[in-house]
This record gives C-alpha cells, structure tokens and sequence, in this order.
C-alpha cells in the first residue's frame, strides 16, 4: 500500500504546518474532476486596525488572487457583525478536494505575482506581526451538500454555526441528520440559502461540524429560526428518540458575519 503525506500550510503565510493523514493508493485528479470539497476555516486574531489593515490587504491583493490563479474559485472574507473589541478576520476556503488542497501550498510559493504583493504580510516582523495568532481548522463537506453554494452578491448577513458533541459517535448521528434524513432539504426549503456543511477533519474543539446560512438582516434571520423551530418535518426528526438534540450536541456556537466588499462568498 502506497502512503502519501499531505503537508498543509496557512492560506498561505507558511506559519503553520499540519500533516493530513496518509492516504493510501490516490490518483491524481485535476481541478475539474467531481469531487467531495474539503474547506479551510480560519480565523485571525487581531490586536488593532493596523493588523486588519495588514491582514485584508494582503487576502485582497495577494492571496486571492493567487489562489484563485491556482483553481479556488470562492474565498470568503468576513468580519464580525458586533465584535467585542477588534474584530476578528474570518476567512472560508473552498478546495476541489484533498489532491488540491495538498499542492497549494507548494505552488503558492512559486507565484512571484503573490509574494510580491503579499511581502508586508509574509515579512511582518516579530516585533509588529500581521496578527496575534490564527485558529484554523479542515473540513470535509457533507455528502448531501458536497459543494458549496455562494449566495447572490447584494447586502446581507451570515451566520457561522458550529455543533458540539461530547462523542465522535454523536458528532456522527448528528451528521445523519443532515445526510439521511432530511435536516438539509428543511434549511434549503425554508429558505436559509446555505452556503456550506462541514465536519471538522483537524482542528480545536473536535468533534463537531460547522455549516454556514445567510440572511437580509437580523430581523429575517430570526424570522427563519422561527420557521425552522415550528417546521413539522423538522418536527417529525427530532421526535426521533436517537436524533434528540440532548444526546447528539452539547454545545452550539453561533457567530453572525458580514462579507468585505472583495469577498467571493
């Protein structure tokens, strides 16, 4: 059996590295071929506007771009709705899949478009650094929503959910949910337009999953949640004595975004 490594780097800073697992007798697929999407989900930690600054700059004009010329098509841009304090940058990037994902980081480097114009972010000093730090995680898209679906470009709202559960066997009944019985086809009915659905492969807080929706405004947001709560389908799976939230998720964290004018989602 034939092992090949994935080596991860950040969006492309290189400040991290992260080996995927192995996996065994893979052929290489090109950009077109149909395949589950994996996504990276990051978030920088900033200490001031100038690290914003420093930050949008270089996703705006360098790593976009780039990876764009390198076959991503949506990258996601997006800071905090009501931030307590310097908002956070969060940033969502689709892949074709693991054989993609694995040759950005060694081709990104080759680009001198990219390391031209993204020099005051991949230089930053240690004594004035671009961020504080970033939280980034892998995800692997659901079989029931394989790819992900960028909403129409006009003013609105996201939101960014992430489901908790005390056990990789509920994180995995939680999934079922979505993937076998229904849960997606009720968002997509109600209207949600989600973006995407994700169960975390690497990163903190494991296991969970994270799925994005959009909104008008906050005020169409919570008429949706309403909807969602009183839908009779949803109704009918979460009588279902297995699929009963209490046993499946034991904490859920929502985080309400809007996109940068550059975002591509």
């Amino acid at each position: 059996m034939k092992r090949r490594s994935f080596v991860k780097s950040t969006i492309i800073g290189g400040a991290a590295v992260t080996v995927l697992p192995a996996l065994s007798n893979a052929k290489i697929m090109n950009n077109k071929t149909a395949e589950t999407e994996f996504y990276e989900l990051r978030a920088y930690n900033l200490k001031d506007d100038a690290q914003q600054k420093l930050v949008e700059d270089y996703l705006k004009n360098a790593a976009i771009p780039a990876l764009n010329r390198l076959g991503v098509k949506h990258t996601g841009v997006f800071t905090e709705l009501k931030p307590t304090g310097q908002t956070k940058i969060f940033v969502l990037t689709a892949y074709n899949g693991l054989n993609h994902f694995s040759t950005i980081a060694d081709s990104i480097g080759k680009d001198a478009e990219f390391k031209a114009k993204g020099s005051a972010y991949l230089n930053a000093p240690a004594t004035q650094p671009a961020y504080e730090r970033i939280d980034s995680s892998l995800l692997k898209a659901f079989t029931h929503f394989p790819t992900l679906t960028a909403p129409e470009k006009k003013p609105r709202i996201f939101e960014l959910r992430q489901y908790q559960s005390a056990s990789e066997a509920a994180g995995k009944k939680k999934i079922e949910m979505f993937n076998d019985k229904g849960e997606i086809d009720i968002f997509k009915r109600l209207g949600f337009n989600p973006v995407f659905w994700g169960e975390t492969i690497i990163g903190p807080l494991r296991p969970n999953l994270t799925y994005m929706v959009t909104f008008d405004d906050v005020a169409d947001k919570e008429s949706h949640w309403k909807d969602f709560v009183m839908d009779t389908q949803w109704h009918e799976i979460s009588a279902v004595p297995e699929y009963a939230d209490a046993l499946l998720v034991n904490k859920i964290t929502s985080t309400l975004l809007v996109p940068t004018a550059y975002s591509q989602i």
